[in-house]
């Protein structure tokens, strides 16, 4: 009897650092899903691309990196978008991440004359 409740309990440890694995896993991939499409959309952005192509590039690197596209917001040349990202394991969930890209405060598209 003493056997079979050690066993019990490694097979549940083995199986809660599985799904815990996962979840970790998948919270990494989202954040990498997230800043690449962030990333790819700001690039569009600053080559004078409408804000629907930047979200849409957005959504393709996202698709690649195994995530879906849940928000994307675009201004000038800046992009805010939110990436989920399902688990490897049944029952773990979904992972969301947030990104944002573009030049910082003050450093816009300058054109020297």
């Amino acid at each position: 009897m003493v056997t079979l409740g050690v066993i019990a309990s490694v097979l549940m440890l083995t199986i809660s650092g599985l799904l815990l694995a996962s979840a970790v896993l998948a919270s990494h991939r989202a954040r990498a899903a997230a800043d690449l499409a962030a990333l790819a959309a700001a690039a569009v952005l600053m080559q004078g691309g409408t804000e629907p192509a930047a979200c849409g590039s957005a959504a393709r690197v996202a698709a690649l990196n195994h995530g879906r596209l849940e928000q994307c917001l675009a201004s000038g040349t800046e992009v805010r978008l939110t990436v989920d990202v399902l688990a490897g394991m049944k029952g773990v969930g979904v992972a969301s991440a947030r990104s944002r890209a573009g030049p910082g405060p003050g450093r816009g598209l300058r054109v020297t004359p």
